[in-house]
C-alpha cells in the first residue's frame, strides 16, 4: 500500500534525503521538499491547497505518528483526510537491537528542543531512547547527563538503523569522547546514577535544594500536596499565579508530561530563575512564563483546566479573575500565609464554595544538645472545583 500510494501521488512531499530514494523511474510526481523552517508550508493554505488537489504523498521515515511528520500533518489537515502507512520505527529497531523489552523503555525526543528534557526520565535502572538532531546530538545528550550526574549511565550510539551502514557503538556519558555520529542517529541510555547522587523521582515533592530560589519557594510537603490537589491530566492548561521559583508548576509537568503550564511571576530576575528550574529538572518546553502582575497579566491566556495561587493571593481582583476564567470542571488550589491572604480566600469561598484545610507542618531539629519540633508557617488551603460554585 505505501508504494502504491507513492506510485499514485501527484506531489511528493518530503526531505531531500527521502526523495532521493524513491527512483524516478517509479513515478513521475512533482516532488517538492520541505522548506527549512518546516512552518513554511506546514502552518500556510498552500498545503491544505495541496492536500485539498489531492494525490499530495508525504514520505516519512518510519512511524509517522511516533515524534514525526504524522502528528503535525494531522493537526493541521484533521485524521479523516489522512491514510498513514506506518513502518518500523527507530524505536522499534532500537529495542530489537538490544533485546529490550518495548513496554519497559521510555522514548524521549530532543528533536527540536532542547537535550534537558531527557532530565525528567532520569531514574536510576530506567532504559530511554532518546531521539536526537544533528550530528552532535548524541555528545549533547552525553554533557546534560553528566550535568545531572547520571555520567555513569550507559550509552548505545545507534547509527543508521536499518541499513547496511548501521553500526552501534557503546560507552557511558561520561566516557563519551564527543565524536560526531551519522546525521540519523539515535541513542539508547540506561540510567545509572553517579557515586553519591540521588536522582529526583517524577512524584510531587522535590526536596527544596533542587530548586534555585530567593525563599519564594511553596516548600516541600506543602508542593506535594498541591500538586495533588491540582490533579493534573492529559494536556490540561494549569496557571501557577505567583509563581516565584516555578516550584508547583514545574512539579506538575513532572508528573504529567502532556500538561501545559504557564507561571505568571511579576519579577524578571524570577522569571528567569523561572525558566533556568524548568530547565535542570527537564521540562523546558512545557512551561511558558509570563512576567506581569496577577489580575492584569491573566488577560488572554488560554482558559486553565486548574489554577494554583500561591502569590499575590490578596491582591483585589485576584481570585476573581483566576475563577472567570476557569473552565468548568476545573480546580483551583489557593495557599494562604499571610492574615489579609486568608481574608480574601474566606470571603471568596463564602460566595463560590469549596474546602478549607489548615496545614500545620512541623520538622525535627537542634535545640542545643537536644531536638524539638520546629513548626513551619501554618497555611490555608482553599481547594474548588467550577461545579461546586454556588
Amino acid at each position: 500500500p505505501a508504494r502504491a500510494a507513492i506510485s499514485g501521488g501527484r506531489v511528493l512531499l518530503g526531505s531531500e534525503r527521502q526523495l532521493g530514494l524513491v527512483p524516478r523511474e517509479r513515478t513521475d510526481a512533482e516532488r517538492r521538499a520541505w522548506p527549512s523552517p518546516m512552518s513554511g508550508l506546514l502552518d500556510t493554505p498552500e498545503l491544505v491547497l495541496l492536500a485539498d488537489a489531492g494525490g499530495l504523498c508525504v514520505l516519512a521515515s518510519g512511524d509517522p505518528l511516533l515524534h514525526g511528520i504524522g502528528a503535525s500533518l494531522v493537526r493541521r489537515l484533521g485524521a479523516a483526510r489522512l491514510r498513514i502507512h506506518p513502518h518500523v520505527s527507530a524505536f522499534q529497531l532500537a529495542c530489537a537491537r538490544l533485546g529490550w523489552p518495548a513496554a519497559g523503555v521510555e522514548l524521549v525526543s530532543t528533536v527540536g528542543v532542547p537535550a534537558d528534557v531527557v532530565a525528567r526520565a532520569l531514574q536510576p535502572g530506567r532504559r530511554l531512547v532518546v531521539y536526537v538532531s544533528g550530528t552532535d546530538g548524541a555528545a549533547r545528550l552525553a554533557a546534560v547527563l553528566c550535568a545531572q550526574g547520571a555520567g555513569a549511565s550507559r550509552l548505545v550510539v545507534a547509527e543508521d538503523l536499518g541499513a547496511t551502514t548501521e553500526r552501534l557503538s557503546e560507552t557511558t556519558a561520561a566516557a563519551h569522547d564527543g565524536r560526531p555520529a551519522g546525521p540519523l542517529h539515535l541513542v539508547a541510555v540506561e540510567v545509572r546514577a553517579d557515586p553519591g547522587i540521588v536522582l529526583h523521582p517524577r512524584l510531587p515533592g522535590l526536596p527544596d535544594d533542587a530548586y534555585a530560589h530567593d525563599g519564594q519557594l511553596t516548600k516541600r510537603d506543602l508542593r506535594a500536596l498541591a500538586v495533588c490537589a491540582l490533579s493534573p491530566a492529559g494536556a490540561d492548561v494549569v496557571w501557577d499565579v505567583g509563581a516565584g521559583s516555578g516550584s508547583v508548576g514545574i512539579e506538575v509537568l513532572r508528573a504529567e508530561p502532556t500538561a501545559c503550564v504557564v507561571a505568571i511571576e511579576p519579577r524578571a530576575e524570577r522569571v528567569a530563575r523561572i525558566r533556568e528550574n524548568a530547565r535542570v529538572l527537564g521540562v523546558p518546553d512545557r512551561l511558558a512564563v509570563v512576567e506581569g502582575r496577577a489580575p492584569q497579566a491573566l488577560d488572554g491566556l488560554a482558559a486553565p483546566d486548574a489554577v494554583f495561587l500561591g502569590g499575590g493571593v490578596s491582591v483585589p481582583g485576584v481570585i476573581d479573575a483566576a475563577w472567570t476564567a476557569l473552565r468548568p470542571g476545573g480546580r483551583l488550589v489557593a495557599h494562604a500565609v499571610t492574615l489579609e491572604a486568608e481574608q480574601a480566600v474566606l470571603a471568596a469561598r463564602a460566595r463560590i464554595g469549596g474546602d478549607l484545610t489548615r496545614l500545620a507542618i512541623a520538622h525535627a531539629g537542634a535545640v542545643g544538645a537536644f531536638e524539638a519540633w520546629r513548626p513551619q508557617m501554618p497555611v490555608t488551603r482553599w481547594t474548588v472545583t467550577k461545579e461546586d460554585e454556588r
